[in-house]
């Protein structure tokens, strides 16, 4: 199932609440990421699921596989629809990561991997990174390693979603960042793509932050959103 979800990077509840207050009559996906959580901790995922709203935990987690299993196996009590790591911490730490999600009863989050972040540039991952492979063939690795860890998808730009879906499978997710209206500014992404264009290539979901946060009228940014994405 396709949908666009709401990258909701605010520096506090306040101005969280403020904001879902305008959607009267929808109860869109929403992103809680580093910023939020950071802020107001655990409390701000149980007010806004109270809320009715499914939610992603983007909090991109990296470290040794067991400090990743125990602190999964934390988030998975959030109740939370979706969460990830980045998966430059290896094939062990991911399936660690699955084994700390899941729950007593089986049931678990979807769980992705961050591969590269939409403002890596192929420069960057050269000269910065010191990784000598395309960004392609780097991201289509990362995501196979994620898939033999047992995950459900990755978090990737849309550009790399028709290769990962043709190399892995169309039931591997791709959750993609860095979407931009024709007439937005970029800001600080590099690899990016309208929501149109990402329905083209084959996206599943799009995570869309200021162009819908920052807009005059977020509601009817949205709407326009999945207008496009979802038609």
């Amino acid at each position: 199932m396709k949908d666009v979800i709401i990258a909701c990077d605010f520096a506090g509840s306040e101005q969280m609440l403020v904001f879902l207050d305008k959607f009267k009559n929808t109860k869109p996906y929403l992103k809680i990421g580093m910023e939020l959580f950071y802020a107001e901790g655990p409390d701000i995922v149980r007010r806004i699921k109270e809320r009715g709203h499914r939610i992603f935990l983007d909090l991109k987690l990296h470290d040794i596989p067991n400090t990743v299993k125990k602190t999964m196996k934390v988030l998975s009590s959030l109740d939370v629809d979706m969460c990830n790591l980045h998966a430059g911490g290896g094939k062990e730490m991911m399936r660690y990561a699955v084994e700390g999600l899941t729950r007593a009863d089986g049931t678990r989050p979807l769980l992705l991997a961050v591969t590269q972040l939409t403002s890596t540039s192929q420069r960057m991952l050269h000269d910065e990174l010191l990784i000598s492979s395309s960004i392609s063939d780097t991201i289509l690795a990362y995501a196979t390693n994620a898939r033999e860890a047992g995950l459900d998808g990755v978090v990737c730009s849309p550009l790399e979603s028709p290769i990962i879906h043709d190399a892995i499978g169309e039931d591997f997710l791709t959750v993609t960042p860095g979407i931009r209206f024709a007439d937005s500014d970029k800001g600080d992404q590099v690899r990016i793509t309208t929501p149109a264009r990402a329905r083209e290539l084959g996206s599943d979901y799009i995570v869309v932050g200021r162009p819908i946060t920052a807009a005059d009228d977020p509601v009817a940014a949205y709407e326009k959103c999945c207008k496009e994405f979802l038609r």
